[in-house]
């Protein structure tokens, strides 16, 4: 007869356990202690075997049923229903393995070896701020375009657009990786192409040929430390990056051949640089060798001489000299590029200098040492052009 709720609830224990049935081999089983557990009794391949379904009242009768039935579905399919339990339970456990933020971390530890330090903590601070939150436990093949989105949705709305775009590809690559170690079939990121709002990009802030003169009087009369007045005028000479110039250490400099070589890893688009030392340029190496030639940097940060000179340094000298908006480290290659394609130089040789790579790496591989000859002259011109405004 099948069981009742009531009849369930109703049931005393007894000395040893015995078994309530419900039919077609469900049972519950009720122990000394009062404790009630499901089972199924089967046959498979000649054997008997128990499936063990719940506790009740965590497992209602109507569940238990349920449960019963699509064992016994199982079971007629010719699949053992206790295997079938132990499958489903795996690829649960795989699941919670392949959760986002594991896969994510995966995902760094593989590009370690080809970011720079600051880059690789930048990318997992971005993702523990802006994708694991809501994304953390996640089984990676389960999330959806739309869940992603909204989480993207929340840095847009910040009016951080710029790092709402650069998390969707962040994101994208790791479904990537996802996909290419079988932990996932589709990259959900691919549906929300233009689905957020496009960065205006704001072009670096830079100074006209006829407004050098004035900075550069400024620069001589600057009262901050030597370092950083120095670090200004040979970013002026070189017009490298602000990020090249800040990580320069003595090891890279040649005196003899007067040459500044950037190693790839420093670079951003990864290829090693030739920086063409001008007189000049040679000059203020000098003077800064007597303060850091004893250190790893070239410009070694004042807190902390183990480190390079702070992001900073440079730009809040350049609010103190007046030029707030006005300009910016990085601005110097744009009056550097305008000046020197005014006065004649061919634009291949000034996209060289200023390390605007070929991106074919083949072609890139071959091309760092590119026009070197044109490119000394011309760095030697620009820091006696410098001299003349200067003078």
């Amino acid at each position: 007869m099948p069981l009742t709720n009531t009849a369930i609830r109703n049931v005393k224990p007894k000395n040893k356990p015995f078994k309530l049935s419900d039919g077609g081999g469900l049972f519950l089983l009720v122990q000394p202690n009062g404790s009630k557990w499901w089972r199924y009794k089967y046959r498979y391949a000649g054997r008997e075997k128990l499936l063990a379904i719940g506790a009740y009242p965590d497992v209602s009768l109507s569940d238990a049923r349920e449960a019963h039935y699509q064992a016994r579905k199982t079971l007629k399919a010719g699949n053992d229903p206790s295997e079938a339990k132990k499958e489903a339970k795996r690829l649960v456990a795989i699941k919670a393995d392949n959760n986002f933020e594991a896969i994510a971390r995966e995902w760094h530890e593989q590009h370690l070896h080809e970011w720079a330090p600051h880059y690789a903590r930048d990318v997992i601070n971005r993702l523990e701020t802006h994708l694991f939150p809501k994304l953390r436990y996640r089984p990676i093949a389960d999330i959806a375009s739309t869940e992603i989105l909204a989480v993207l949705r929340v840095i847009e709305k910040s009016g951080a657009l710029d790092m709402a775009q650069r998390m969707m590809q962040t994101c994208a690559q790791v479904y990537r990786y996802a996909i290419i170690t079988g932990r996932a079939k589709h990259n959900p990121v691919t549906d929300l192409r233009g689905a957020l709002k496009t960065p205006i990009v704001k072009h670096h802030s830079y100074l006209s040929a006829d407004q050098l003169p004035e900075y550069l009087q400024k620069l001589n009369a600057y009262d901050g430390t030597l370092q950083t007045k120095l670090a200004l005028k040979f970013l002026l000479l070189t017009f490298v990056r602000t990020t090249e110039l800040r990580g320069a250490e003595w090891a890279e400099v040649n005196f003899e051949k007067a040459e500044w070589r950037i190693p790839a890893e420093r670079m951003k688009m990864k290829d090693p640089h030739i920086v063409p030392l001008a007189s000049q340029a040679i000059k203020i190496l000098k003077e800064l060798q007597k303060h850091s030639g004893n250190r790893q940097h070239v410009f070694p940060s004042q807190n902390k001489p183990s480190n390079f000179m702070s992001a900073n340094t440079m730009l809040f000298a350049l609010y103190r000299m007046g030029y707030h908006s006005r300009t910016t480290g990085h601005g110097f290659r744009a009056t550097a590029s305008t000046i020197l394609n005014e006065h004649g130089f061919v634009p291949d040789v000034i996209e060289r200098q200023l390390a605007h790579c070929e991106r074919n790496k083949v072609r890139a591989a071959y091309n760092h040492a590119q026009y070197l000859p044109e490119r000394r002259k011309m760095m030697q011109w620009w820091a006696d052009h410098i001299d003349t405004l200067e003078g």
